[in-house]
């Protein structure tokens, strides 16, 4: 399996590299279908605007969930593996944004303002097929929390898989200890760690059987929906970041997606990772080309990961990146994604203030 690549654009002035991504720095100061679709729809709008309006102020802050206790491995929200969207929207609230899939389904997000954060997918009979969160939202038969260190999880759940099956394929997990993937009676768990925390876990994802067996590769077959997906679910999981960490909202960009997803094709299209372009043009120009004003901004790349969660948790691993991700002064994000011959998404995400 091809390596995963990272490459981050900041506002300093030094050079990084690393075994699976590479750092660059710079720096600049210029100046389920129809009826689901509809469901979220106007969350979604509300959402956009309220970000927007709001994204130099924090939001007022939410409740945390009542968790209860589970004989679950996982529950996220007080919501298990094959709850009906009815039971789980009883906890939950309904979606804001529904957004495609590595694995065919829709990814449906909630949340107060990105505090509670979690996503949930459901199979052709409306039941809870996949679940993820980033923030303190499970509860563990296991006894796993977000305090748990990776040297504990695999204490109580065993050793993780090497590698994943589909057909005749088996893809090799180079995770360099960022997250391990553990097979359960009836799921797919990954839990991912954060290496700036002491190797504390940072996010759950948990996939059902069925729906990871109905995924026939490891890299979806990309089309429009999933493009748009993977940009809108980078973008949340950034905002959700932030948040925990009491840091202003990102409000999402048009400009920048288009100057983002014009990299990203090039890159895919010419099997180049690079923050200047085949004219020569860095990012700064690139923005400036698209029309996009700012005093500040920064970029970060992310190539060949297996969706926006790993894609976001790698970036969340290095230095770099994460200083993008959080970093104060940002008040704009945009998202562009590509995918190559091999269906490898390429992502360019423009961070900015005007």
């Amino acid at each position: 399996m091809k390596k995963l690549f990272l490459a981050v654009l900041l506002l300093t002035a030094a050079m990084l590299s690393k075994p699976l991504w590479e750092d660059e720095a710079k720096q600049l100061t210029a100046f389920e279908f129809l009826a689901p679709l509809q469901e979220a729809a106007e969350g979604a709008k509300e959402l956009t605007r309220r970000v927007t309006e709001q994204s130099a102020v924090l939001p007022a802050p939410a409740a945390p969930h009542d968790l209860d206790p589970t004989e679950a491995v996982f529950a996220i929200g007080n919501v298990t593996l094959g709850m009906t969207k009815e039971e789980a929207q009883a906890e939950v609230g309904l979606p804001l944004r529904l957004m495609q899939n590595e694995y065919g389904t829709r990814w449906h997000s909630y949340h107060q303002d990105y505090q509670n954060f979690m996503l949930l997918s459901y199979d052709e009979n409306a039941r809870v097929n996949g679940m993820f969160t980033n923030q303190d939202m499970f509860v563990s038969a296991k006894g796993i929390t977000m305090n748990s260190t990776r040297e504990e999880v695999r204490g109580l759940l065993g050793a993780p898989l090497e590698y994943l099956q589909k057909g005749n394929i088996q893809y090799l997990f180079d995770s360099k200890d960022q997250y391990d993937v553990f097979r359960t009676e009836d799921a797919y768990i990954t839990i991912f760690y954060d290496l700036h925390e002491k190797n504390t876990v940072t996010a759950v994802q948990v996939i059902s059987d069925d729906l990871e067996n109905q995924r026939p590769a490891i890299y979806a077959m990309p089309d429009e929906q999933l493009k748009e997906g993977y940009e809108m679910l980078l973008f949340e999981l950034t905002n959700s970041a932030r948040i925990q960490r009491g840091l202003p909202l990102l409000a999402w960009d048009e400009d920048t997606r288009a100057v983002g997803r014009k990299h990203s094709v090039e890159m895919a299209e010419n099997s180049y990772f690079s923050h200047t372009n085949l004219a020569g043009l860095s990012p700064f120009e690139r923005m400036q080309a698209g029309g996009v004003e700012f005093y500040l901004a920064g970029e970060n790349l992310a190539y060949g990961q297996y969706s926006s969660i790993f894609a976001h948790e790698g970036l969340m691993n290095s230095a770099g990146h994460r200083e993008n991700i959080l970093k104060p002064a940002f008040r704009y994000l945009g998202v562009g994604v590509s995918f190559n011959k091999e269906a490898q998404p390429f992502f360019t995400a423009d961070f900015f203030d005007k």
